[in-house]
């Protein structure tokens, strides 16, 4: 809960405020007087008297009472200010801009627990410590600039990272995005982006909150809060978009398994913000502008006309389009025939709409009307428009504002003559409060992301019913380290996974008995070795007993084999389910194409337990080699129903025993009426 003196203050001290605006206690304190803020500011530095036309305390001892602080002191005086503050004060809000904390040293992190148990003793809310600040419509208490212009309909912004927030609001700005409000966070000693968001979806208001909101982030601490209070604001009507760096370095740990190989932290990420409905972004610019796009109405469908004077622009945006699951429909017809008889001639209706460099405001009013009247298979326009420099644009951004005043369907102006009609572009941002599109290709590839990011999915989807006695009996009498075959049979047979008939042998005579129960053809693996193929601990399609014989002998005396399992040769497509827990994300389930799928190309998917049938149908449709699945060349297809079924089996398996830190079925053979796990290890760490 954030203390509502953080929020709406009635009198704000700024600690270590200064005359040098070029020091952070300086700025703060002017962006403070230069904000709307109309209660009580008090300044304390005990070098000064006077700061900025306001009295100055000696000492935080002499304040009278404060709601809320702004600390811009060494960090070795914070612990005291603090305590003085909350105890003798009555504050409530602490923003501490200070760094020297646990980003630099042991010693910092110690002064900044004390200060969190401090301000968690009264009540108290802490932005920072090492952080640009706070600010919303009621006062900045931020150094950073530029400050933006604040606005009920605008967006609230959340960082990790100050330097970064400045950045992104600057971009930003530059093409009239609007602010709510902005949050640089820090270290996130006591409140972080997930408080921050749990917070806004707690005092959502339909009438008055902010629809969009903007993530910056370098770690996520709490993923279910997160995915929690991001599915929560969803379904209230607010969309999401964030960024989340510092995912390459992921990949470099040693893992034993396919699974353990593939399920990094990124793909944990990659999986919450898919799950939670979160268009995940990549750059400042591609950030910005998804956000712009949620600010302009929902696009309901994925048909866009293009509306261009220019014509290479629009191949180009045609083609980002295009290439990623958008449409550009035809138009003909005699709409399409009425309509271009309005045009200077050489224009074209074809979509993209080209009215040529010579077209009009009133030529595009026509274009826009058609759209929005005529066509049906049109859900959204994009308008590019820019000058070479021959004449203003005055009328034809006077009429574009017009026209997104009263379109049912959502307009996007793309103006890239930054330039060369600069004032024009002004006006439109800063007078008539809209957004710039500069960057046809980068709109395009914001838009795709936008459409292209599935709702989120339920966060208690409905599971299979499985055996929790058997279950937790395995895993309780197990050890750590890989399970043995007898205890992963238990478990598979126990969660409803079908599985291959096997036996395991330890001597050539167990072999051949094994063999005539079974039948032939048959396959013989080694049982010991993580790694069976890589060490030449497989054979396949054996079918006398002689291939027995000399195949056991061999084969028992590699490398850490204890044991040899014989099983009846199977046959189908080979895919892949694994699941991996994640330190603080909890166990990924990862699934695509076995074979040269998961070893070369990495053709998988992830998702965040639990997951339901239809999740894992939809995942499965989006992998690259899904036309393999759906049977090619004659091959038979494979089960989506059963393979989706299986997903979800795991899913519920590894809930049940979150001891389970690694898992690989690999590979499952899949038919048209079965899907058989042929291969499994299982890693438990209690």
């Amino acid at each position: 809960m954030i203390n509502p003196k953080l929020l709406n203050p009635k009198s704000v001290v700024v600690i270590g405020a200064s005359n040098d605006v070029q020091k952070p206690g300086g700025k703060v304190f002017k962006n403070l007087l230069d904000s709307p803020f109309a209660g009580n500011v008090y300044a304390v530095n005990p070098k000064e008297t006077n700061v900025q036309g306001v009295a100055c305390f000696a000492k935080v001892e002499d304040l009278p009472q404060v709601d809320c602080a702004i600390l811009a002191v060494a960090a070795k005086f914070c612990p005291h200010t603090v305590e003085v503050l909350a105890h003798q004060k009555n504050t409530g809000g602490f923003i501490i801009l200070s760094a020297g904390f646990s980003e630099e040293h042991g010693e910092g992190a110690v002064l900044e627990r004390q200060i969190v148990e401090t301000i968690n003793s009264v009540g108290g809310t802490l932005i920072g410590p090492n952080c640009t600040g706070f600010l919303n419509r009621n006062y900045t208490g931020n150094f950073a600039t530029p400050i933006p212009p604040l606005q009920p309909n605008g967006i609230d912004f959340v960082s990790g990272s100050g330097a970064t927030a400045v950045f992104i609001t600057e971009y930003g700005m530059s093409n009239g995005l609007t602010f709510n409000s902005i949050w640089a966070v820090g270290n996130s000693a006591q409140t972080g982006i997930e408080e921050v968001l749990e917070h806004l979806d707690e005092t959502f208001d339909p009438a008055t909150s902010s629809r969009v909101i903007m993530l910056y982030m370098e770690n996520v601490r709490n993923p279910q809060k997160l995915l929690k209070h991001a599915v929560s604001l969803y379904h209230k009507g607010a969309r999401l978009a964030a960024i989340k760096s510092g995912g390459s370095a992921a990949g470099s740990r040693a893992a034993s398994s396919h699974t353990g190989a593939l399920a990094t932290n990124d793909v944990a990420v990659e999986a919450l913000f898919r799950k939670a409905g979160i268009v995940r972004c990549q750059t400042r610019e591609e950030l910005t502008t998804v956000c712009s796009i949620f600010m302009h109405p929902e696009v309901k469908g994925k048909n866009i006309a293009i509306i261009t004077h220019a014509g290479g622009p629009a191949v180009m945006l045609t083609d980002m389009l295009s290439n990623n699951s958008l449409e550009v429909p035809h138009l003909e017809g005699p709409k399409a025939e009425a309509l271009l008889s309005k045009l200077y001639p050489g224009s074209s209706v074809a979509n993209p709409i080209d009215f040529l460099a010579t077209g009009t405001a009133e030529q595009l009013g026509f274009i826009i009307d058609a759209c929005e009247n005529d066509f049906d298979n049109i859900d959204a326009m994009a308008v590019i428009f820019g000058s070479p420099g021959l004449f203003p644009n005055w009328d034809v951004y006077e009429l574009l504002d017009n026209k997104m005043k009263t379109s049912k369907k959502p307009i996007f102006p793309i103006l890239p003559s930054i330039q060369n009609v600069k004032a024009e572009i002004a006006d439109f941002i800063e007078n008539k409060h809209r957004i710039n599109f500069p960057e046809e290709c980068v709109f395009g590839s914001a838009l795709a992301k936008v459409a292209n990011t599935p709702k989120p999915q339920p966060l208690h989807p409905e599971m299979p019913i499985i055996d929790h006695t058997i279950i937790r009996n395995v895993i309780d009498n197990c050890t750590n380290g890989y399970l043995r075959l007898d205890e992963i049979s238990a478990l598979l047979d126990a969660a409803g996974i079908t599985r291959k008939q096997e036996i395991e042998v330890t001597t050539v005579e167990a072999a051949l008995v094994a063999a005539q129960n079974l039948g032939f053809p048959l396959v013989m693996k080694v049982v010991g070795p993580i790694h069976k193929s890589d060490v030449g601990g497989v054979v396949l399609n054996i079918k006398d007993e002689a291939t027995i014989i000399r195949e056991f002998d061999r084969l028992i005396k590699i490398k850490d084999t204890y044991a040899v399992e014989i099983s009846p040769m199977y046959y189908g497509t080979e895919i892949f389910i694994g699941a991996s827990k994640e330190e603080k994300f909890g166990h990924q389930i990862l699934f695509g194409l076995g074979g040269i799928f998961i070893e070369v190309l990495k053709d998988v998917k992830a998702a965040l337990a639990s997951v339901g049938k239809q999740e894992a149908l939809d995942l499965i449709k989006l992998l690259r080699g899904y036309k393999i699945l759906q049977g090619v060349r004659g091959q038979e297809p494979v089960n989506e129903e059963l393979f989706a079924d299986t997903i979800t089996r795991v899913s519920a398996l590894v809930q049940i025993a979150p001891e389970i830190v690694e898992m690989d079925l690999n590979p499952l053979l899949g038919t048209s009426k079965s899907i058989i796990a042929v291969d499994a290890r299982i890693r438990v760490e209690k």
